[in-house]
């Protein structure tokens, strides 16, 4: 099946940060439309690459390699496999629903959009690079303007929580430049081309010592964008101050560039440095789930409660990259879609609930469901797949990953199902306190969303939410191949 030129995924956005540009600050509808329609292309071209990308040959494909700087070789290479692809699929889906609940901006509406569009950018092409040197800068191209858009458009404690976001995930990007910069040098190739060094490494792989500190720096460095335990600070306040956009752009798509980063470069190059360290990560991963679970449980505003809970499901994604089998990387790539969806979800239906109350404090909330009956009856929906209620995507994702890490940390797994029980408690609590029982009086008079467009972006995220939680072989079948490949090089 053809498919797009995947620099179109590319260039769309960055036509419609340059058109924004061009256009008066004070023609917002125009900005607000040229914003929405050139995020709307990319993610419909990334469904066309995914489904156009051929799961039985597996392997890279619609690949585009253009020498940049050849002494270094640096190189313009694009690429999509299995497990890319489907990162494509998320990043298009949650940006324009982002884009669509970016309608409550009213301040600054042009630097926004333009903002968001080069974090929008630099996310595809991290996704999209199969050039080490290309996908961190992407990184960095995405992860700048989140700092900027928290500090001018957060709530309260806007400028504390750009700070230590700014300080935490410049300290793990540096640690990780470190390590791929070692990895770089370690294998004398004088290439940064992925598919060079993995070919090469899987023929004459690195000397131990050299694994075990180079895996070191690269899992410690993106693991903090993940928020492993214990640097997964800087995230709850983090989402909680962001604005909403923001909050399920981070929370829902930059996160996975984390786990993305482990796979590839980590996991995949230095598979015996990985089964020296992938157990203390495993522990850690627990500490993530039990220790971020409870926080979440003591939290009365109810963005705080969907911070700490995001943090506690990234030991689900450590868990499984810790598994050492074909099973639990298979959950691990399931539950980065179904998790940046349903985080996507809440957090868009918390910044409506937010708008239009003026709080988050579940003890001021209460009965929401008589004057907000489809966005409370969206949130409850996203409460039951964040809690892995079968029929949602994160009862797949795991399942997968429980399985896969019952023969390796059998006593671990149990204490990771027991974070399920403490994610449906306090998620049940947000539901009860915020939506249902008596109507607080002062919020009689809400307005529900009722547009066809205002209801777009949560059913869209819940349709696919549904859609992949009753229908896993639509993730399963397109990523199997890919992990395959992975798990015999690494495990």
């Amino acid at each position: 099946m053809l498919a797009p030129n995947l620099s179109y995924i590319l260039l769309m956005p960055l036509l419609g940060l340059l058109l924004v540009c061009l256009v008066p600050a004070g023609n917002t509808l125009l900005i607000r439309r040229i914003s929405t329609i050139t995020v709307l292309i990319p993610f419909i071209l990334s469904v066309w690459v995914y489904t156009a990308y051929d799961h039985v040959a597996g392997g890279f494909q619609f690949v585009q390699n253009i020498p940049w700087v050849v002494p270094f070789g640096i190189s313009y290479h694009l690429g999509v496999d299995g497990i890319n692809s489907l990162l494509l699929v998320l990043l298009g889906a949650v940006s324009f629903a982002a884009v669509l609940v970016s309608a409550s901006i009213k301040e600054r509406i042009k630097e926004y959009y333009v903002l968001m569009l080069i974090t929008i950018i630099g996310t595809y092409g991290a996704f999209l690079s199969l050039d080490i040197f290309f996908f961190y800068f992407f990184h960095e191209v995405a992860a700048v303007p989140v700092f900027l858009m928290i500090a001018i458009w957060g709530s309260q404690r806007r400028e504390f929580a750009a700070m230590k976001l700014t300080l935490f995930l410049v300290a793990g990007a540096s640690i990780a430049l470190i390590g791929l910069i070692a990895l770089y040098l370690s294998t004398g190739l004088q290439t940064f081309d992925l598919v060079q060094i993995q070919q090469q490494l899987a023929i004459h792989p690195l000397a131990l010592n050299v694994q075990n500190w180079v895996f070191l720096l690269i899992v410690l460095g993106f693991g903090i964008t993940l928020t492993l335990w214990p640097f997964y600070t800087w995230a709850p306040v983090g989402y909680a101050e962001a604005p909403t956009a923001i909050s399920m752009l981070h929370a829902g798509v930059l996160k996975k560039m984390g786990a993305y980063a482990i796979i590839r470069f980590a996991v995949q190059l230095m598979p015996q440095a990985a089964h020296l360290w992938m157990p203390v990560i495993a522990g850690l991963a627990i500490v993530n789930i039990v220790y971020c679970g409870f926080v979440a449980l003591t939290q009365r505003d109810l963005k705080y409660v969907l911070a700490y809970s995001s943090c506690s499901h990234m030991g689900y994604i450590l868990l499984g990259l810790a598994c050492f089998n074909t099973v639990g990387l298979n959950g691990v790539v399931y539950l980065m879609f179904a998790h940046g969806i349903m985080a996507a979800l809440a957090f868009a239906l918390t910044g409506y609930v937010a708008d239009q109350t003026k709080t988050r404090n579940l003890d001021e909330l209460g009965g929401l469901l008589k004057c907000m009956p489809f966005i409370g009856t969206c949130f409850m929906m996203a409460a039951f797949a964040s809690a892995g209620v079968p029929g949602f995507a994160n009862f797949v994702a795991e399942i997968l990953v429980l399985l896969g890490s019952w023969d390796q940390y059998r006593w671990l797994a149990v204490f990771a199902v027991f974070g399920l029980v403490i994610t449906a408690i306090y998620m049940l609590k947000a539901i009860r306190l915020g939506f249902q029982g008596p109507l607080n009086p002062k919020f009689a008079k809400l307005v529900d969303a009722q547009t066809p467009l205002a209801k777009l972006p949560y059913v869209l995220l819940l349709a696919l939410l549904i859609l992949v939680g009753c229908l896993p072989t639509v993730i399963l079948t397109h990523i199997d191949s890919s992990t395959r490949v992975i798990a015999r090089s690494a495990f």
